[in-house]
């Protein structure tokens, strides 16, 4: 019989991390590896991590669905019958600035909450527990905003949902960027963009249908449309393998080491990328130990964490308030309701278009390069409907010159600005701290959200500031600053392991450089980090 203190001693070796696992030469294989390894080579050797990825991420088209279902309800006329009031001035019913305010604001306080949540709970529990968990919510939430007899109840129906939906919103490119190589790191990263794309497409394609439906099923359907979603991914995700990140967070090595044997094909050598893993995880616990929210906003991390929210938090004041979902834009601009929505669903799916065109702009261009002149480009197309609505401010050309403006503004911004987001705040994040990292920059989006869906209301609404397109001027100009803090502020990222991220941050190299300088993790003093001549 073994005594107590044998079976101690074996206890410990199990779950410390073996030899070979510190080996520093596996480590440096690993890494070599990652850069030698094709896109084409990537899909053959870890093709049950990206189904995994897609699956977790398709959370995201819940999300989706709902932005852009509350805001064509304000569009929608049984909509504004139901809960709205009569306005004379327009001769119809409407869902006042300070309720549009309200209704829109409740998921993104919502959101906040779930994504705050979120990095604490998935450090504690794991991604995978704290999904299934926040699916059953939903299902339950949903119920509320089915059966909303008024406005009050509808605003926290949707602020309950909220919360179940900052976790989708924050986990979906936290959990593609840990569970998949550099090579499909990009890819499925901003894959969560489609699933977002895809999720409107779907809402506006749902409204469009009941766009002519004058009964209160033509707002209560697109609610329980909703439910269509979480029990099915329930049932799947249960079989979901756990981020091998999070166990070598933890220190629990043969459950990493278990973890990568599920996300990679069977002749794979896990015990060189869990070497690597556990390098980078060192690499980062002598720059900073720390794990907490706090953390995030020390040293060297506080920059990272900057890079993060402010890339996350140009995308509501780059214009997506008023053109992200577009119908009701399209009506104020002066467009019959039915066409609005007609072209809204047009428009949506330009945009999952223009997400499926940024995987091949990224590859060629870089994060860096697409992110910054998309921000110009939107700059100008905002500008221009700005023009036009005071050029031609009453006539049916210029109503549908804007609207056609605000079509290729959808098209960019998918291509450019919208999904490379998600590939930038998985990658500017130390791996200690991207869960976190992640929420943060979540909430930043979401409250600037809530910022411009405070403003864009009293600027569109005709019951307030009924501006219509010369709205386009406001966020041109905040597109413009945010392209100006991109040029200083925002590096590359391509082709970079995450160790070699942490050197290039470590070391303060500035951020229009990134892309110049060679990085080798595992030599010594001045030689890991050398200049391109």
């Amino acid at each position: 019989m073994a005594s107590h203190d044998e079976k101690s001693h074996a206890v410990e070796q199990e779950n410390a991390p073996p030899s070979t696992a510190k080996d520093t030469i596996l480590a440096q294989q690993a890494a070599e590896a990652e850069h030698a390894l094709t896109f084409a080579a990537a899909i053959r050797k870890y093709p049950k991590a990206v189904i995994w990825s897609v699956l977790l991420s398709t959370c995201i088209i819940m999300e989706g669905y709902d932005i852009v279902l509350m805001s064509s309800f304000f569009a929608q006329p049984s909509f504004s019958k139901r809960f709205g009031d009569y306005d004379p001035g327009t001769d119809s019913y409407q869902i006042s600035a300070s309720w549009q305010n309200g209704l829109s604001n409740a998921v993104s306080v919502g959101t906040i909450v779930g994504a705050f949540a979120n990095g604490y709970f998935t450090h504690k529990f794991g991604y995978r527990k704290v999904l299934l968990a926040s699916l059953a919510l939903i299902v339950a939430f949903i119920f509320i905003s089915f059966f909303a007899p008024n406005l009050a109840v509808l605003l926290v129906g949707e602020f309950l949902c909220g919360i179940p939906w900052g976790v989708f919103a924050t986990m979906a490119p936290a959990y593609a960027s840990e569970v998949c190589p550099m090579a499909l790191r990009g890819y499925l990263t901003v894959y969560v963009n489609l699933c977002w794309a895809l999720g409107q497409l779907i809402s506006a394609g749902v409204q469009a249908g009941f766009s002519n439906n004058d009964t209160e099923w033509s707002y209560r359907v697109p609610f329980a449309i909703q439910w269509a979603w979480p029990v099915p991914l329930f049932i799947v995700l249960w079989l979901a393998p756990e981020s091998p990140w999070y166990y070598v967070r933890r220190e629990m090595y043969p459950e990493a080491e278990r973890s990568l044997a599920r996300l990679s094909s069977a002749n794979e050598n896990h015990k060189q990328t869990l070497a690597m893993m556990v390098h980078t995880n060192d690499l980062e616990q002598s720059i900073t130990s720390g794990t907490s929210y706090s953390d995030c906003f020390r040293g060297i991390d506080r920059y990272r964490t900057e890079i993060a929210c402010m890339a996350f938090a140009a995308q509501p004041f780059c214009g997506s308030a008023m053109g992200g979902t577009p119908t009701y834009f399209f009506v104020q601009a002066g467009l019959p309701t039915s066409i609005s929505f007609q072209m809204s669903v047009g428009g949506l799916g330009i945009a999952s278009v223009g997400t499926i065109i940024s995987w091949f702009l990224m590859t060629r261009f870089g994060r860096r390069t697409l992110y910054l002149w998309g921000l110009g480009l939107l700059t100008l197309i905002l500008l221009l409907v700005g023009f036009i609505s005071v050029g031609a401010p009453d006539s049916t050309a210029g109503n549908y010159a804007q609207a056609s403006m605000m079509l290729l503004w959808l098209l960019v911004y998918y291509m450019t600005v919208g999904p490379i987001c998600y590939a930038i705040i998985s990658e500017v994040s130390s791996t200690r701290l991207r869960n976190k990292t992640v929420c943060l920059s979540r909430i930043a989006y979401y409250i600037a959200q809530i910022i411009c869906n405070v403003v864009n209301p009293y600027m569109l609404n005709p019951t307030a500031g009924n501006w219509r397109g010369k709205t386009g001027f406001f966020w041109g100009a905040w597109a413009f600053l945010f392209m100006v803090w991109t040029w200083f502020r925002l590096p590359e990222t391509k082709d970079k392991t995450y160790e070699e991220l942490d050197i290039l941050f470590a070391r303060h190299v500035k951020a229009r450089e990134f892309s110049l300088y060679r990085v080798d993790a595992y030599a010594e003093g001045e030689e890991s980090l050398m200049k391109r001549k």
